[in-house]
């Protein structure tokens, strides 16, 4: 090779004229987010553009250190979500390295290696065993050449691919098992089937995250309603004759007050802190949402190749005449053992398993090799496991010095035969689809014995090899002869059993199915291999399965008949990838949260139209992992439960500080409110309300969102696609406790005012803050008491609350900050006051929280 009989390749001229018109031989990257995308990507909240607004209007009023303080907020919210982003998609343009680097081509007449993206059609390609196919290209000359298409198409076992037969195309992006070849390229780059389902993927439109969409319509609706109640109030008071300026500021204490302005930054900085936590356990989170989208996560859209399984063909079972044997461990670690009875055996106290495990050693090109601590396999993975499988034995390995002859496996022969050197004579050893090698067969080995293969043992054998494949194991047959010379005859063999392989479940997936199921999240099982296989893991992992779906049967299928398959538990199998972006969408349509996982090319187009798609960070393709929201680093199917339990953990620590960030704000609104109405003097400054908001409030919410999940968390279902951030349960306790703490604001204050109003707005101001920082154990937890929870559980939310109100008293009696906050010394007095009024705040959330739970036990 090459066969001189065919043109010498492609010239210098002709490759130049070529490139002309093809381009290079890669995929189109797409509009690629550059830091400043990134960066003004964190500007684009409805939040936050309200807080811009209001610094602009600070800045207009003659409010400079307002004006800079919500600057700061917004720049950290910003920076925060920036160094997240950027530093996630730095990670992944690391891990890019999909298309083949390197291909062998003939040009001139001579063997090159050149880098694989300088290809262009009409290029003669070289294929070996081990090679990337590095663009789609016709078979000129093949020999016994085998790929892995599993990338492309989801198909755990090699392909065979001959020029002689349909299947002459081989496929940029597979990868040559066996054998070796010739080729002429016919397209390259997006031309490819691999460039068509990127392009595909490309097509499927940018997304919203489930939180974003929340908090999106929370920002709007808070942002509307801030703007019409200052609005509403500076135009109440400059009717009955208030002073213009002062009712602005009015207005702009208002809007700022009902405005949570650390919501931004606490929402950015409690994702981020999961994200960070999330890398710790093997995941990486491509936008700061991901995680928490994963929580709300209805269904689990999965593939099976390399996502559920090892994608390393592993021997499980043998069949001999004489005994059945269970093989353990998986993949090419030899480090499992063959036992029958629940006893193990070996090669030299079995002769019949000795001959079997020998003729799988023998008549194989497959070999293993060792690196460390780990095993390597380089051939056809079936080869591959059988040499495993010897190894588990303690077969000797053969002296390939002996090896006199070989007979090829072909699609017609559907066979492998081999012949050694031994003695005088020779040893025929063969392999192959258990029909061809038992048709060549006339003997039988039974134990230590050779008896003639009568019918009755014929057909036990069909039998034994129907009731494997209906496992979903792929079955081997196994023979051998002792001949006298050195013929390689394939016939009256000595028929020795059948091996069954199959690509097994990865060790970590069954327990996290099992978690997930019990999470009340449902897991479907899209893939591109066969019915029979697909339902055989399936039972594996112990996933009910109503009934199964091929891809021809799922086109025939209306939306209403999809709907109702959908209803069930199906498994979807011989999919394509235009088939797997209909079934998330359809599962969308039905209006579940759908997460997808897979590794492969075939799976990209579905990973990006899922709510939150999942990659493989080693093993998964360039175009899979940029199409995905989260990356497994581990690869490790379990990786999504904690995940899961992550978002889950996040969505209910944004419910408690929203909660806790409003409460806060509805208290001082309704002190300014009525305050107004009264005709009072204001009893905030719009510094002492940012003070509130950003310093104290916001630092307070931040350790609220890194409290630990719930116990319970993962034994509940997922919300409802629909459950709002806060909900009427939510807006009942934010204005019970509104009114509560601006009622009291109010009652202080003007019990003080005649004393002296600076004193008087002090204590309020102080009030407040201490009602705030203590209605924070109210927000621990939604539905448990603290002493359910522990009130030492989070030790950095009570090292917040010493800081802020530290902060607080700094600002009561340390000169520069009462410069700013324009606040004056207390007395004892007016801090027992202030504790007086907070104690309700601390005990009766507990007691109605207690008294709740134990009326729920006793149902």
């Amino acid at each position: 090779m090459p066969d001189t009989s065919h043109p010498p390749g492609l010239t210098q001229a002709e490759v130049a004229q070529r490139r002309r018109s093809f381009g290079w031989n890669e995929l189109p990257q797409g509009k690629q987010a550059g830091p400043l995308t990134v960066l003004l990507r964190q500007f684009s909240s409805f939040l936050v553009l309200i807080l811009i607004a209001a610094a602009g209007i600070a800045i207009v009023v003659g409010e400079r250190i307002d004006a800079l303080a919500i600057g700061l907020v917004v720049l950290l919210n910003a920076g925060l979500g920036f160094v997240q982003e950027w530093r996630a998609e730095t990670a992944l343009s690391a891990l890019r390295n999909m298309m083949s680097p390197k291909a062998l081509v003939l040009r001139d007449g001579h063997e090159q290696v050149i880098a694989a993206r300088e290809l262009v059609p009409g290029d003669l390609i070289v294929l070996n065993a081990g090679d990337k196919v590095p663009a789609d290209a016709t078979l000129i000359h093949s020999v016994e050449l085998r790929l892995d298409e599993s990338v492309l198409t989801g198909e755990s076992l090699p392909v065979e691919k001959s020029e002689a037969t349909d299947s002459a195309v081989v496929f940029a992006g597979t990868a040559a098992v066996a054998g070796r070849a010739e080729a002429k390229v016919i397209a390259i780059g997006a031309a490819t089937e691999f460039g068509k389902i990127a392009l595909l993927t490309g097509a499927v439109g940018p997304k919203k995250t489930n939180l974003q969409v929340k908090l999106g319509r929370l920002a709007t609706q808070l942002g509307l309603a801030a703007l019409i109640v200052a609005a509403a109030v500076v135009a109440l008071g400059i009717a009955v004759a208030r002073d213009t300026f002062e009712m602005m500021m009015t207005g702009l204490s208002l809007s700022v007050a009902m405005v949570p302005e650390g919501l931004p930054a606490v929402v950015t900085i409690t994702l981020a802190l999961g994200a960070a936590a999330m890398v710790r356990q093997k995941a990486l989170a491509r936008r700061l949402q991901a995680v928490e989208t994963l929580g709300a996560a209805s269904v689990i859209c999965t593939d099976k190749t390399g996502t559920l399984t090892e994608n390393k063909m592993t021997a499980t079972q043998i069949w001999t005449p004489a005994l059945s044997y269970r093989a353990t461990g998986t993949g090419y670690d030899p480090a499992g053992h063959i036992e029958t009875g629940g006893q193990r055996v070996r090669a030299k106290d079995d002769p019949a398993l000795a001959a079997l495990l020998r003729t799988g050693l023998n008549c194989t090109h497959a070999r293993l090799r060792r690196e460390g601590d780990a095993w390597f396999m380089t051939g056809e993975p079936t080869e591959g496991a059988l040499v495993t499988l010897a190894y588990k034995g303690w077969c000797d390995l053969p002296d390939q010095n002996a090896l006199i002859a070989e007979a090829p496996f072909s699609s017609d022969r559907k066979r492998m035969s081999v012949l050694f050197r031994d003695g005088a004579g020779g040893q025929i050893y063969t392999k192959g689809a258990p029909e061809q090698v038992l048709a060549l067969s006339t003997w039988l080995q039974v134990g230590d014995r050779i008896e003639a293969l009568t019918d009755m043992w014929r057909a036990e054998i069909s039998q034994a090899y129907e009731d494997m494949a209906a496992r979903g194991l792929r079955v081997i047959g196994f023979a051998q002869r002792a001949v006298p010379d050195h013929a390689l005859v394939e016939e009256e063999l000595v028929f020795l059993g059948l091996v069954g392989l199959i690509d097994p479940p990865r060790a970590e997936v069954k327990g996290a199915i099992a978690a997930a199921r019990s999470a009340g999240i449902r897991i479907a099982m899209i893939t591109g291999d066969s019915p029979i296989t697909a339902r055989a893991i399936a039972a594996q992992l112990d996933m009910p399965v109503y009934q199964t779906v091929t891809g021809p049967q799922l086109e025939a299928l209306d939306d209403a008949g999809l709907r109702q398959v959908l209803a069930g538990d199906a498994v979807f199998a011989r999919t394509k990838p235009a088939h797997k972006m209909r079934l998330v969408a359809a599962l969308q349509a039905e209006g579940q949260i759908v997460a997808m996982t897979g590794d492969g090319v075939n799976d990209a187009p579905a990973l990006k139209q899922a709510d939150i798609g999942i990659s493989m960070g080693i093993r998964g393709t360039d175009v899979a992992r940029d199409a995905s929201d989260l990356v497994l680093l581990d690869d490790n199917f379990a990786t999504i439960l904690r995940a899961i339990g992550e978002g889950r953990r996040q969505f209910a620590n944004v419910q408690k500080f929203v909660r806790y960030l409003l409460s806060s704000n509805a208290g001082e609104v309704v002190a300014l409110m009525v305050n107004i109405l009264i005709g009072g003097p204001l009893i905030f400054l719009a510094t002492q309300i940012l003070w509130m908001n950003l310093v104290t409030d916001g630092v307070t919410a931040v350790a609220l969102g890194i409290e630990k999940g719930e116990p319970d968390q993962m034994d509940r279902p997922p919300r409802p696609k629909s459950e709002p951030i806060l909900g009427w349960g939510g807006i009942l306790s934010i204005c019970l406790l509104g009114l509560y703490t601006g009622g009291a604001s109010l009652w202080i204050f003007f019990s003080l005012l005649e004393v002296d109003v600076d004193l008087a707005r002090t204590t309020a101001f102080t009030a407040m803050v201490a009602f705030e920082k203590v209605s924070v154990f109210a927000f621990r937890s939604l539905h448990l008491p603290c002493w359910r929870i522990g009130y030492l559980s989070n030790p950095l939310l009570l090292m917040a609350l010493a800081l802020t109100m530290g902060a607080q008293v700094a600002a009561v009696y340390w000169a520069p900050l009462q410069t700013l906050l324009h606040t004056v010394p207390l007395g004892a007095e007016h801090w027992g006051m202030i504790a007086l009024f907070a104690l309700p705040i601390l005990i009766l959330p507990e007691l109605l929280k207690t008294v709740l739970g134990a009326l729920q036990r006793a149902r």
